[in-house]
């Protein structure tokens, strides 16, 4: 699993501006079973997402095609995390501590 932490890196108007189509590819990632939730941070200076993957470098490439990264709006940090305990629900990502 992984945490994706986006921070903007331009002004909201321009964040705004790309918001549309953040808002598809934020779609596609949930219909293919990628994104589990996501949502904006409070002060509204980025967003979180928790994702999964199967591995590092897949949700890298995901990270990359965000419209926010192409047009330079947005820098993300990716966490990667071991689920060893899930809400009921989310029993399937759970791992075995390594």
């Amino acid at each position: 699993m992984f945490v994706l932490e986006l921070t903007y890196t331009a002004p909201l108007e321009a964040v705004d501006a790309v918001l549309p189509a953040h808002m598809v590819w934020l779609d596609e990632q949930y219909a293919q079973g990628r994104f589990l939730a996501s949502g904006r941070k409070d002060p509204r200076d980025g967003g979180v997402i928790i994702a999964v993957a199967e591995d590092r470098a897949a949700i890298e490439r995901v990270v990359a095609s965000d419209p926010f990264v192409i047009a330079g709006v947005s820098d993300y940090r990716v966490t990667e995390f071991v689920a060893t305990k899930t809400a009921p629900g989310l029993e399937r990502y759970r791992e075995a501590p390594r």
